[in-house]
């Protein structure tokens, strides 16, 4: 199946005429019929009802109008701005990132780069898993994640380590302490996120199984923020990484950890054996001050 039998589609679709449709299509009635009848056979079903009065939808047809619709307006869209990019000069960099390393000075990162004016970002929220997929399929460029993983194709780096830290209800026994895993082990947990794994979730539960304790996951969340309005709920605690209290939320506190080794490591992701872009030297550039700044205790 082709682009252009897609649109003679919506175009007969909206005619429901085949002469008309060829007509706007500046091309002869008999070639649209046959493309249009090879289009139903590819797709098995038949997409129009053919009377003496004319061409009508079926229901199988309304419903693959709409479809057909939707993928020719967003090949539209990615043509428009592939255009408004050639003609501007400006390079596309995509950063990929996990929720948690999004509320300490990663925003500074992408202020930077929107900065310069030959630079088109996208951003897209990915577990660390999916970065490597993404940076290996070329639709991302950089990746920060939390998960250690082996690659051939993708080099990563240790930004930092940041402290694990409890988020707690207001009220909680716990608040205004620093709590033991032992401690926390015996309340409710709320694991994020339910999927794709692995993920933090699974950092936090292997955290709990090193020390031997078990733990009753009460509830599963796909977002960080569903997870807050759990435990805000005082339905359960949950452990987020340090950066994660720059969230203020009615009805949480956070509580460091007794142990100061338990820590969550940022990590960034890059495709190995590149030779680094000068948007990517950029890159590494505001990195390489943002990450001294969050060593040094220096905050933004």
């Amino acid at each position: 199946m082709e682009l252009r039998h897609l649109r003679y589609f919506c175009v007969v679709a909206e005619e429901l005429n085949l002469t008309c449709a060829a007509e706007r299509l500046h091309m002869s009635q008999p070639p649209l019929s046959r493309q249009i009848k090879q289009l139903e056979r590819e797709v098995g079903a038949d997409l129009f009802e053919r009377g003496p009065r004319g061409l009508h939808l079926t229901a199988t047809g309304q419903f693959f109008q709409q479809h057909a619709l939707q993928i020719l307006e967003k090949v539209d869209a990615t043509l428009d701005a592939t255009r408004r990019m050639a003609r501007s000069k400006r390079v596309m960099f995509g950063i990929g990132f996990v929720p948690s390393v999004f509320y300490g000075q990663l925003p500074l990162l992408v202020r930077g780069l929107r900065q310069k004016d030959n630079v088109e970002l996208t951003l897209a929220e990915l577990t660390t898993v999916q970065q490597i997929q993404a940076l290996k399929a070329g639709r991302i460029d950089i990746g920060f994640g939390r998960l250690r993983i082996d690659d051939p194709d993708v080099e990563q780096e240790a930004l930092f380590d940041e402290p694990i830290m409890a988020a707690l209800p207001v009220g909680h026994p716990l608040e205004g302490t620093t709590p033991t895993l032992e401690e926390l082990a015996a309340y409710p947990l709320i694991l994020f996120p339910a999927k794709p794994r692995p993920s933090l979730a699974d950092t936090i539960l292997g955290l709990f199984r090193r020390h031997g304790l078990k733990v009753n996951v009460m509830q599963e969340a796909n977002e960080l923020q569903t997870a807050l309005g759990l435990v805000a709920s005082d339905i359960g605690i949950t452990l987020v990484p340090e950066q994660v209290k720059r969230v203020q939320r009615d009805g949480i506190v956070y509580v460091y950890l007794a142990d100061k080794n338990i820590t969550s490591p940022v990590i960034c992701s890059r495709r190995k054996g590149e030779a680094p872009s000068p948007i990517m030297q950029e890159a590494n550039a505001i990195l390489e001050v943002l990450v001294e700044n969050r060593r040094s205790g220096r905050y933004p």
